[in-house]
């Protein structure tokens, strides 16, 4: 189920389902099995599709809300947010440091 949802998110435009089944490798069944898992836990939504004729679906990963506790490291908010400098995501130096205090943290927690 997972590598079908990985692979549903990784195309915005959709995928559909008659051609989800074959990347995955398993067959028309299952795929449909998994498909319902994912529409049920309300990861994915299921839109009618006509392709030469023929009806299949267009499943398209569902925009999850972010945890705003994801955006925090104790009491210190990520420092991209607002930010307006122009670096490289790896050499970015209060991220590093953000970085550094969130896995403090989360220590810390254990």
């Amino acid at each position: 189920m997972e590598e079908g949802l990985k692979l549903i998110q990784s195309r915005p435009e959709g995928v559909l389902q008659s051609e989800l089944w074959k990347e995955l490798g398993v067959d028309s069944r299952k795929c449909s099995r998994i498909v319902k898992k994912l529409e049920e836990s309300g990861l994915i939504e299921r839109i009618e599709f006509k392709k030469e004729g023929l009806k299949t679906y267009l499943l398209k990963a569902k925009q999850m809300p972010v945890n705003p506790l994801h955006l925090l490291a104790g009491d210190e908010l990520i420092p991209c947010i607002g930010c307006d400098l122009e670096c490289v995501v790896e050499e970015c130096h209060p991220l590093m440091d953000w970085m550094y205090q969130l896995a403090i943290v989360s220590h810390s927690e254990d």
